[in-house]
């Protein structure tokens, strides 16, 4: 797979990157500036080899036309703060004045384009509507590079088609999160812990099935534990239960014993009668849960027995919150694990998302761990063995050298 380096020369080409800077806002203030930090490394270096760089990206779901509220206007002000160089902003995709500002691009300036998701051309599932939001995009540029890791498992328009009309590379971002993504599949260092949390066991199937033959333990927590513990006969009050996955949960259970790997769930819970911040918190065996409570956390013997594990580790993959986070009462577990995860002496990995968020709320910086990965869904699917459509299409099309290079 090309790398920026091999694109030779970029003085004067108009580089179209496709980053991830879908961040959470709250209204027009950013309140998690993660992913936009971790695009300034790769969109600086176009700039300072003098590129024309022209950022394009996301911000949630607005369905295919505009909608203010998700607006990258905020995005490209903090890019503009994090490069310390103005950035030129078009309030539009393909239009006139995205054809405007970057045809009249100076080298080493950098310029973003409106939300792509305000076009239907890009989410579409009919290729030839995809594809023609792709030729527009196209027409933009000399050179596409891909640096979004976050939608890499994305079939969409800036992500894949558009790699078949330009020449094409990976950025910075991406060839590191490749980099660490292969460590923990390919002769990860042992031992080696997998720690899933979140809500559901539904959405870790795929990463658990991979992982159980390749890690040596295995620790789950979050709203999924209670499917496990109810597979295993216990009770669970009022908790999160997906009653569609008991078999499937015993059958995990029973795979880890065969291969030897350490499932560990938790031995206590943190409960509450509702679902509210200011719901009074108490611990109980997760084998004894009273039938008018519900699990919002792992207990703080649960998260010691964690911490210890995930310590003599030399990997860690953590993916998914132990509890609900957002409240105080309910996040000692996750910050337990987290720091746990910063005095790990090998390799130790935040598997984006709600993981990455939760080490940002507690007070942890990014640089106290090994990685912080800026792509959650594409992580997971990256370690359930899935073909990721964004890196699939530049591993095998056939490309074509710039021209003068």
């Amino acid at each position: 797979m090309k790398t920026v380096s091999d694109l030779g020369d970029l003085r004067g080409k108009r580089v179209l990157v496709r980053s991830d800077l879908n961040v959470p806002l709250d209204g027009t203030t950013i309140t998690d500036d993660g992913r936009v930090r971790a695009s300034v490394p790769t969109i600086k270096a176009l700039a300072d080899a003098g590129a024309r760089v022209i950022v394009t990206a996301h911000l949630g779901r607005p369905d295919g036309s505009p909608d203010q509220k998700y607006s990258l206007a905020p995005v490209a002000e903090r890019l503009a703060e994090l490069l310390g160089a103005p950035v030129l902003f078009a309030n539009d995709t393909v239009g006139p004045e995205a054809h405007r500002i970057t045809a009249a691009l100076q080298d080493g300036q950098v310029a973003v384009l409106q939300n792509v998701r305000f076009n239907p051309g890009e989410t579409s599932k009919d290729e030839p509507e995809r594809g023609a939001f792709a030729d527009e995009l196209a027409d933009l540029a000399d050179v596409f590079v891909s640096d979004g890791f976050g939608v890499v498992h994305r079939k969409q328009a800036s992500v894949y088609d558009i790699a078949t009309r330009l020449p094409a590379a990976i950025g910075g971002l991406v060839e590191a999160e490749i980099g660490v993504l292969e460590r923990l599949t390919i002769d990860p260092e042992r031992p080696y812990t997998v720690v899933l949390g979140g809500s559901k066991v539904s959405d870790k199937l795929g990463v658990i099935d991979n992982l159980l033959d390749k890690a040596d333990s295995l620790l789950i927590g979050g709203g999924m534990v209670f499917t496990f513990l109810k597979a295993q006969g216990h009770e669970v009050g009022k908790s999160l239960l997906e009653e569609d996955q008991l078999d499937i949960a015993r059958g995990y259970i029973e795979q880890a014993s065969a291969k030897g790997v350490q499932l560990v769930l938790p031995t206590d819970i943190v409960v509450a009668p509702e679902f509210d911040a200011d719901s009074p918190a108490t611990t109980v065996a997760a084998d004894a849960m009273p039938d008018d409570q519900l699990g919002l956390d792992i207990g703080p013997d649960s998260a010691a027995r964690f911490a210890e594990i995930i310590r003599a580790s030399k990997t860690v993959f953590w993916n998914g919150p132990m509890g609900v986070f957002e409240m105080s009462a309910f996040a000692a577990g996750t910050k337990a694990v987290a720091q746990a995860l910063t005095d790990v002496d090998g390799l130790s990995v935040v598997g984006g998302g709600d993981s990455a968020a939760a080490v940002r709320q507690l007070g942890f910086a990014d640089s106290d761990f090994g990685h912080i990965s800026t792509g959650g869904g594409a992580s997971l699917e990256y370690l359930e063995g899935k073909t990721l459509p964004g890196l699939d299409i530049l591993d095998h099309r056939d490309q074509q050298p710039l021209e003068g290079n």
